[in-house]
């Protein structure tokens, strides 16, 4: 058995069904020191736990709980313990054009600050690590990790933000939906959507959010779940109805059913079943 202090395991999420692939580290180390390497993709990391040390850009920076730290493509960097009880981060590795989508200009953005006091930011970083790692659903990926990164960009790089309002932005949106609820198997992939529409991603997401009051990836759960609902009161097991409406799995839909009903499915299934068999139910014809 390892050393339960040194522990790391990577996840990999895809931005939409057949889009690129995005790598997530889930890290905790007592006494590990990376050799000083790089990385062609920018390191988005939250430390969540103790103190860690990093030599970059010719000097050392420290990051402790909460902090966000931004290391560049093609900067070469270490990774250490700063203090006894070590250091537990979660890191993603994001290709440049993601932190560029809602920015202007056509270079990468440039962050003068390696680690970044951001708390609303680093919580919703941390709170999207943890569900992609549990459950790496391609649009719920492409719909929560381009949104963070943009946001990162826009608030912490020297890149100006691109703020110009989205065209027709109630119809994409519906457009949108309607495609979603179409292909609910299946989804197609948000840049595909921004494509045939003329928009980039970030637009997209902007217009959908706007309209709908939600992302992409929540609403088509939302309506899973409704679907999902119907299937539980016909009969269906958990399992069989995750599959018909696209969950990946019982526990996939079992998360969702509970954050929009409050209660598991097979909790909800049993309870319709029963008032169905109660003395003096019938139905009304």
């Amino acid at each position: 058995m390892g050393n339960v202090r040194e522990q790391a395991r990577w996840t990999r999420a895809r931005l939409g069904r057949c889009g690129p692939a995005l790598d997530l580290l889930t890290a905790r180390f007592a006494r590990h020191e990376y050799a000083p390497h790089a990385h062609d993709e920018y390191t988005v990391g939250v430390t969540v736990g103790g103190l860690e040390t990093i030599a970059y850009r010719g000097g050392r920076i420290v990051s402790g709980p909460g902090s966000i730290v931004v290391l560049e493509p093609g900067e070469m960097h270490t990774g250490g313990p700063a203090a006894p009880e070590g250091y537990a981060y979660r890191a993603l590795y994001a290709a440049p054009a993601l932190l560029g989508d809602g920015t202007l200009g056509t270079g990468h953005p440039y962050f003068p600050e390696p680690v970044l006091h951001d708390a609303e930011l680093a919580a919703a970083l941390r709170r999207t690590h943890t569900d992609l790692s549990a459950c790496p659903d391609p649009l719920e990926a492409e719909s929560r990790l381009p949104w963070l990164l943009a946001a990162l960009a826009r608030r912490h790089s020297t890149a100006r933000a691109d703020d110009a309002a989205v065209p027709r932005a109630r119809s994409v949106a519906l457009t949108v939906r309607d495609r979603l609820a179409d292909e609910l198997l299946a989804p197609p992939s948000l840049a595909d959507l921004a494509a045939d529409l003329g928009l980039s991603r970030y637009q997209l997401l902007r217009a959908f959010r706007t309209t709908m009051g939600v992302p992409p990836y929540a609403w088509l759960a939302q309506y899973r779940v409704t679907r999902a609902r119907a299937l539980l009161e016909a009969g269906m097991r958990p399992a069989e109805a995750a599959a018909l409406v696209g969950f990946a799995d019982q526990a996939h839909l079992t998360r969702w059913f509970r954050r929009v009903l409050g209660v598991t499915p097979a909790a909800y299934r049993n309870s319709v079943q029963d008032a169905g068999r109660r003395p003096g139910a019938h139905s009304v014809t």
